[in-house]
């Protein structure tokens, strides 16, 4: 069931955080699925209830025209048929003025971020306000930035900016914005942190604070990074150094002061990797398709779960569920 990010955040809200993954095909899209129902044993097909969560799936710009926006759409349609217990929002990641118009008009996406968090604060509000107004006429919401992370994000190359809490509140009265993408020491891809740095939850604290009560904030640029798949990435021929990410630790600390949605993007990848990078390692012989696409479908299902499980957001499903037939 596809519903509106909003609706997620109400229950979410101070107890845990949504993952909001990112996808470009079939394998991602199957195991993001059977993972967020905790189907994650061989050949399992039942829910597991401890290991359900809702979700949302994110389609950035670049997975949009990596062929045509209308094979992921069809996808993502096909599963919620296949996998019906699901409950999920389809989130636009990271979209131009342009590109969130179109997902509006779709009537497929139930949700668009604005990013315009590289413009001057008032050209930011600009944009983002004639956003708000286009997706609300059709009962989408928005998430909107304010700040930059490190790193590269699509074509937009960030330097870091820590969000100020008085232009958050500033900013949130002036666009109507449904959710707030800020910074606070996140960066995007995999190499995030240097030394001991991590999250500035003190500065999270204070913009929660500037903001009206309830309000609920997103953090982008937050895999971790694991050290094992890094490793198995380089053991099957890769190159991959002096890679960091977001602590685990540090997401529900997160979720208490507001945080509810973490962007998780770069793990997937490393997950696609490494499992694909093993299989032609170890079966060079085999020049069949579905060969590393069965293992990975497998392994991402299993990261998926786990990383729910350091979000708060496993076992949730069934709560969200009720929560939601009361209001529709």
């Amino acid at each position: 069931m596809i519903v509106t990010t909003k609706e997620l955040f109400r229950h979410a809200y101070g107890q845990y955080a949504l993952g909001a993954y990112n996808i470009n095909n079939l394998e991602q899209t199957v195991g993001l699925f059977r993972g967020n129902l905790g189907k994650v044993a061989k050949n399992d097909e039942s829910v597991k209830p401890a290991l359900a969560a809702p979700f949302i799936i994110q389609i950035s710009r670049g997975a949009r025209s990596y062929t045509d926006k209308r094979f992921l759409e069809a996808m993502i349609r096909t599963a919620e048929l296949v996998f019906f217990e699901a409950i999920f929002a389809v989130h636009l990641d990271h979209g131009t003025e342009e590109a969130c118009y179109d997902s509006i008009d779709s009537g497929f996406y139930s949700s668009v971020m604005i990013d315009a968090s590289h413009e001057p604060f008032e050209k930011n509000v600009e944009i983002t306000r004639r956003v708000v107004e286009r997706a609300h006429a059709k009962g989408v919401v928005v998430e909107a930035e304010l700040g930059q992370l490190g790193g590269v994000e699509e074509d937009v190359v960030g330097s870091v900016c820590l969000t100020d809490p008085a232009q958050a509140a500033e900013f949130v009265e002036k666009t109507a914005c449904d959710s707030l993408a800020v910074a606070i020491g996140t960066s995007h891809g995999a190499y995030k942190f240097a030394g001991s740095q991590s999250l500035r939850l003190d500065r999270l604290a204070e913009i929660q604070n500037a903001l009206p009560k309830g309000y609920p904030l997103v953090m982008h640029g937050s895999s971790s990074v694991p050290k094992e798949w890094v490793d198995r990435i380089n053991a099957a021929g890769g190159k991959m150094k002096n890679t960091s990410g977001v602590r685990e630790d540090q997401y529900l600390p997160a979720a208490k002061l507001g945080i509810c949605k973490i962007n998780i993007d770069t793990d997937g990848r490393l997950v696609w990797c490494a499992t694909y990078r093993e299989s032609f390692r170890d079966k060079p012989e085999d020049f069949d398709p579905r060969t590393p696409g069965k293992p990975f479908m497998a392994e991402y299902a299993k990261y998926i779960a786990h990383k729910n499980q350091m979000l708060g957001s496993a076992g949730q499903l069934e709560a969200v569920r009720k929560s939601l037939g009361s209001k529709r």
